[in-house]
């Protein structure tokens, strides 16, 4: 597995490089948001780890423009505490994020969930389509349409609908989504779903206001209608 670690603390990149490698990694680093983008373009990564606050291009502007030709997982590091400031991230096409200061036991937990999540995505080969109105995923390519037009879905929003489309009409708690979809549970973590809920809803419903099919059961959770 190679994964490319973007970060402009020379210090910090150096030591999740040693970490990353002794348990088997191949590392590749860069030291800003231009360099990011051209090594996520170049090198054929499995995992980029991107910092937030970088010269030349910050981690948003970065993050976004690689989702424009790569859905690889990335996992935002950002030195800043608010929840705004996370929610950007996935705004921005992130599909995780870290505090720092960080242990980097936590950030080889992060990784390897990710990992495996997407893993197992390659690993199914579905040969089939899930369909509904206007909604269409298909399965081999994971690509999204609605109403016959392309929709660009991140990594993670297109495990999300995959999951409720295949259990139509199951709830699902925001707890039991950050375990399925992203590999690790936490309360602290919940908005994620919430995020990638709404970002859905705008790309593939009519009136994400009024959704018809990515449904909320209040207090409980989320479940796809068809």
């Amino acid at each position: 597995m190679k994964i490319l670690v973007v970060d402009d603390e020379k210090l910090l990149v150096k030591g999740i490089r040693f970490n990353l490698e002794n348990e088997g990694y191949e590392v590749v680093t860069g030291c800003d948001g231009v360099e990011a983008v051209e090594l996520a373009g170049s090198q054929n990564v499995d995992l980029i780890v991107l910092d937030l606050m970088m010269p030349r291009m910050d981690g948003l502007e970065a993050c976004t423009k690689i989702r424009e030709f790569s859905n690889v997982p990335i996992i935002m590091l950002t030195a800043k505490t608010e929840d705004m400031d996370k929610l950007l991230g996935f705004e921005h096409g992130a599909d995780d994020y870290l505090t720092k200061p960080f242990n980097i036991l936590e950030l080889k937990a992060r990784i390897r969930a990710l990992l495996r999540r997407s893993s197992q995505t390659k690993q199914e080969q579905p040969s089939n389509t899930l369909s509904c109105e206007q909604i269409l995923l298909d399965r081999d390519s994971r690509d999204a349409y609605k109403s016959g037009v392309p929709v660009d879905l991140t990594a993670k929003e297109f495990d999300l609908m995959e999951l409720l489309m295949r259990n139509p009409n199951r709830v699902w708690s925001r707890e039991a989504l950050l375990n399925a979809i992203w590999g690790y549970d936490s309360s602290s973590d919940i908005r994620t779903v919430d995020v990638h809920i709404r970002r859905l809803r705008e790309k593939l419903e009519n009136d994400p206001a009024n959704p018809a099919h990515i449904m909320t059961k209040w207090g409980v959770g989320y479940y796809f209608k068809f």
